[in-house]
């Protein structure tokens, strides 16, 4: 019925526009179609797209990002809509998300956020140069399935292993996970500090957090 609107809806976000997202999103809203299903019939199938993509080298991070962002903007645009008619997405999770204290490199972590919240789960980004008590204070009072942090310095990365600790003194895992990320992340790391799952990329990163909360 409305396939081609749909498809419009998939390529603005594969090229990465995010006018042409807000448009279309806008257009849905006129023509009275289901913000519902204008993300995952639309938009969605485009992040999907690009996610893929990158997976297999055929895209790279600036298209990442700006499929991201128009992405992004189609959700906000259609906020309003869904609050107005009471539906929900469906939500896999709640993510707590930051860069470590002493750490200031944003552009990894705002696209794993971004691409979480496409995937359906509610993304609480607290940004960079955070305190372990400050990400531990969130966590619990959003009570949160996954927190999430990023370092890409080796001086900061050991400081992921202090909010795994923090958690366990605080009685808190293995209820809520942890996934940790940035270059210097490997998986022995991971090991070694007891965390739940670490990716070296965005997309990667999503199906980590669907496998943590069982979706």
């Amino acid at each position: 019925m409305h396939t081609e609107l749909f498809q419009a809806m998939a390529q603005c976000i594969i090229d990465g526009d995010a006018e042409a997202a807000e448009k279309l999103a806008n257009q849905a809203i006129e023509l009275g179609i289901d913000p519902l299903e204008a993300i995952n019939q639309g938009f969605v199938i485009g992040v999907n797209h690009v996610g893929d993509e990158f997976s297999c080298g055929n895209a790279f991070l600036p298209e990442l990002v700006m499929a991201g962002e128009a992405m992004k903007i189609a959700v906000s645009t259609l906020e309003p809509e869904m609050a107005r008619r009471g539906t929900q997405r469906q939500v896999f999770g709640k993510v707590v998300l930051a860069t470590i204290h002493g750490d200031i490199h944003d552009i990894g972590k705002t696209l794993v956020g971004t691409m979480l919240s496409a995937a359906g789960f509610k993304v609480y980004d607290l940004g960079v140069d955070v305190p372990v008590t400050k990400i531990i204070e969130k966590a619990r009072e959003v009570e949160a399935d996954i927190v999430a942090v990023s370092a890409l310095l080796t001086t900061t990365m050991v400081r992921q292993r202090d909010v795994v600790e923090a958690l366990d003194d605080m009685g808190l895992r293995p209820r809520i996970k942890v996934m940790v990320g940035g270059a210097p992340v490997t998986s022995e790391w991971v090991k070694e500090i007891g965390a739940d799952g670490y990716s070296e990329d965005a997309i990667g990163a999503v199906q980590v957090a669907k496998q943590l909360v069982g979706a």
